[in-house]
């Protein structure tokens, strides 16, 4: 417990400055331990994450030519998988503000003024898009091993990233699952900001079942795995939100001006 500078009084009451000097000194080196320690802890997870992809990194992997595997696509073999019992894991994420590297996210304003509100009036609870430019490109499709609701274009794309997933770590593939994509509401918490969920462009994804605890600043293993895979693809990781959303992956800015761009939104 740190002393008001103003605490400190020589034997007559008035106050000693001297020792006030001392005193704020003191304060401010303990103010500089304290900080030492959170990056030392920061540290500490940065390692912990590391050590936990150089155990993934173990499994010897080795790169496939283009068509290999009869779909044009270079793919990774990883062999002896080593991580299938650590797949909903919860590790720390080392750097986590900046995950999304060159990828820009698709803001709600952006969203609006691209596609206008997804529905009126809107809630905190999920209902569905009624915005007609969203509702005539909205799909439910079958992707991977669940069943999804989002436009189009999105499905398409994360169809792709599933069979990169597929193809590269078959039995991560068979864990993914959904909490929900297309739902449109208000950002948690909020009466102003407009979900990415709202216009078919976010899916939240679970490993086994299981929900990845939200903002408390870490993420289950097997989600850190799928986010190079999304990332390739476009799509943004919410891990790197102000408040962590490991399990929320949206389609990013340009993939998006991309699709409009080509007439597909």
């Amino acid at each position: 417990m740190f002393l008001p500078a103003t605490a400190v009084v020589t034997g007559g009451g008035s106050v000693d400055n001297e020792a006030r000097e001392e005193l704020v000194m003191m304060r401010g080196e303990i103010d500089s331990l304290v900080e030492a320690v959170l990056r030392v802890q920061e540290q500490a997870g940065a390692l912990e994450t590391q050590i936990s992809n150089l155990q993934f990194a173990s499994a010897a992997p080795s790169p496939l030519q283009d068509g290999q595997d009869g779909s044009g696509v270079a793919v990774v073999s990883l062999g002896p998988n080593t991580l299938a019992d650590r797949y909903d894991e919860v590790v720390n994420v080392a750097d986590r503000r900046n995950l999304n590297f060159g990828l820009e996210i698709a803001s709600p304003r952006f969203l609006i003024e691209t596609f206008g509100m997804p529905r009126e009036p809107m809630g905190a609870d999920c209902q569905a898009p009624t915005n007609p430019r969203l509702t005539a490109k909205i799909e439910t499709r079958q992707v991977g091993e669940f069943n999804v609701t989002m436009l189009a274009p999105a499905l398409d794309s994360l169809e792709e990233v599933l069979a990169n997933i597929a193809r590269a770590d078959p039995e991560l593939h068979a864990r993914i699952h959904t909490a929900g994509a297309t739902c449109a509401r208000w950002v948690r918490g909020s009466t102003t900001s407009v979900s990415n969920h709202s216009f078919g462009l976010a899916i939240d994804l679970t490993i086994d079942g299981v929900l990845d605890g939200f903002g408390d600043g870490r993420t289950q293993l097997g989600l850190t795995i799928l986010a190079d895979f999304f990332n390739a693809e476009g799509w943004y990781w919410g891990a790197a939100f102000g408040r962590e959303d490991s399990m929320h992956f949206e389609v990013g800015r340009a993939k998006v001006e991309q699709w409009v761009a080509e007439g597909l939104l």
